[in-house]
């Protein structure tokens, strides 16, 4: 499934973390590790001086640029790996580079250095998730985001959207090669079904959505059983990012597999706003599939 893996870089443990990551996951699927970094010369310039910067300068941000992907090459080791220090608009260039390069996945850290210099600050990373066609693992260096020697629990909300189906494709995939357990979670999201603050669901109405929770999650470990996986299924009712964040927190789980479109109307919790908040404060790595093509 995953023959290149783009893993763009600053230098930040942040990055660093997610070249754990894209390691691991090359070398469990043969493929080779892309790492990239991308000298925003608009920023290096700022925003008063229209004259750009001159040759010097550039050559030291290159210099930085290669520093950095010296610092996480060690992290990515066991794969093959080819490097590539550009100039340009980070979150443009970096889809660009996957395009033009064939990636089948991105890995990047979630947070940055600060300053000048930080594209992988939150705001670029979730430009790439809306818009890559392909899969973007995104990772925070924190106590619990080291894959170890894989990935042992992975979690895969969905609402049973043909989107949500997307990632579960690649959840299995990933599973398969690690040995891993599948978490299949669907969250009934109650608060908007209900017409105003004051107003409760009917019973009926959530018994229903509970039964169709219950179909779309055994559906999923119903697939995992047929490869060989090990699966768990779980309904909530809640709110979605809350509840999805919670689950992984209470299951130890090491990764998140989730669309970043879904179900429109009332069961829509796969939306990407949902998708950005589970990024933004799961202290695991989650692996957006954006599936815009198929909604």
């Amino acid at each position: 499934m995953y023959d290149t893996v783009l893993l763009p870089t600053d230098g930040s443990d942040h990055a660093e973390r997610a070249g754990v990551h894209a390691g691991l996951l090359a070398q469990r699927f043969g493929a080779t590790v892309h790492v990239l970094n991308v000298v925003d010369l608009q920023s290096a310039a700022g925003p008063m001086n229209a004259g750009g910067v001159d040759e010097e300068y550039v050559q030291r941000l290159e210099a930085e640029g290669e520093a950095a992907i010296a610092a996480v090459e060690p992290t990515v080791e066991d794969a093959a790996v080819e490097t590539a220090v550009v100039r340009g608009r980070p979150s443009q260039t970096i889809l660009d580079y996957a395009a033009d390069h064939d990636a089948d996945l991105l890995a990047m850290g979630t947070h940055g250095r600060t300053g000048i210099r930080r594209y992988i600050a939150g705001s670029v990373v979730e430009h790439v998730v809306r818009h890559a066609s392909v899969p973007v693992l995104t990772v925070r260096a924190t106590e619990t985001s080291h894959p170890g020697d894989g990935y042992e629990e992975i979690l895969v909300p969905t609402d049973g959207s043909e989107p949500a189906t997307v990632a579960v494709e690649h959840a299995l995939a990933i599973a398969e090669r690690m040995d891993a357990r599948i978490h299949a979670l669907n969250v009934v999201d109650a608060a908007t079904l209900a017409s105003g603050p004051e107003e409760q669901v009917s019973p009926d109405v959530l018994d229903e959505l509970r039964a169709r929770g219950e179909r779309v999650t055994d559906e999923i470990a119903t697939a995992a059983a047929d490869r060989g996986i090990d699966a768990t299924t779980a309904v909530r009712e809640g709110l979605p990012a809350r509840d999805i964040l919670d689950y992984a927190a209470d299951t130890d789980v090491d990764l998140i597999t989730m669309g970043t479109v879904g179900r429109s109307g009332l069961s829509r919790f796969l939306l990407g706003s949902t998708t950005e908040r589970v990024i933004r404060h799961a202290p695991v790595a989650v692996c957006a599939v954006n599936a815009r093509d198929t909604v």
